[in-house]
């Protein structure tokens, strides 16, 4: 698994975008985490090492762009290249995340089609409105591989309409100190739904405030992504050698 960050910025959009880690991680640089520009990373998937091996290496998931969003407007004149760099790796998978699937088909490559088999492009959905919004417009547009991301998980979300044709769910609650609640049983009531679906289910992390049995508890960060291993309710099966990927830094 690999991160490729080919912009970095973003601008707040969404009730999951208040305690947004990117503005958290910028903010202790002096950064402005809203200004949007590219990174010296842009042509990493093109890169190879000393050693004449690709800098990414085949097979490997690529996730990308995970400090800005794919789609963001500042980032329309670059978004073709990005693709053409997509194009030429058929041998990693990118994985995209994104909260402006109303604008997927700005700069599409010509030759997209139905899809690259090379790309998954997943919604995030932290609470019922934004995945009433946000889930039809991925299920309608040209795309091969389509998951969910609820996180930071806001409140109870029923999926279950639009399951078909998504190939899985993670969810996961907030971290940093102003973290707001998840609760355990909203993750089980989304671990139940992929189940009946047939959908694979990923528990990535408690976050910081996590509420079980009707019972608070602070996580320090070290431990977020491990308690939620152990409560065992992944159905995704790993790779092979997979690290749980810390999206936040």
């Amino acid at each position: 698994m690999a991160l490729w960050r080919p912009w970095h910025g973003c601008r707040k959009c969404s009730p999951g975008c208040q305690n947004c880690y990117v503005y958290r991680g910028d903010e202790r640089y002096g950064r402005d985490a809203s200004q949007v520009r590219t990174t010296r990373e842009f042509d990493l998937p093109a890169r190879g090492r000393r050693d004449g091996e690709p800098a990414l290496r085949p097979g490997e998931c690529v996730f990308t762009c995970l400090t800005s969003d794919f789609f963001i407007e500042e980032a329309d004149a670059w978004r073709a290249r990005a693709w053409r760099l997509m194009r030429a790796r058929p041998d990693l998978m990118f994985y995209i995340i994104t909260k402006r699937i109303d604008r997927f088909a700005v700069a599409l490559p010509e030759d997209w089609g139905e899809g690259y088999g090379n790309v998954t492009v997943a919604v995030t959905c932290e609470n019922q409105q934004k995945a009433a919004e946000r889930i039809p417009l991925l299920l309608d547009a040209p795309i091969r591989h389509r998951e969910l991301i609820c996180e930071p998980l806001l409140e109870e979300i029923d999926l279950t309409a639009w399951l078909p044709g998504i190939e899985g769910v993670t969810a996961g609650g907030e971290s940093g100190l102003r973290a707001r609640l998840c609760r355990y049983e909203w993750v089980l009531a989304l671990r139940d739904q992929c189940a009946a679906a047939g959908v694979p289910f990923t528990f990535k992390q408690t976050g910081a405030l996590f509420e079980k049995d009707g019972r608070e508890y602070r996580i320090p960060r070290r431990e977020q992504l491990a308690q939620a291993r152990r409560a065992g309710l992944d159905t995704r099966a790993p790779l092979e050698g997979e690290e749980p990927l810390l999206w936040e830094e």
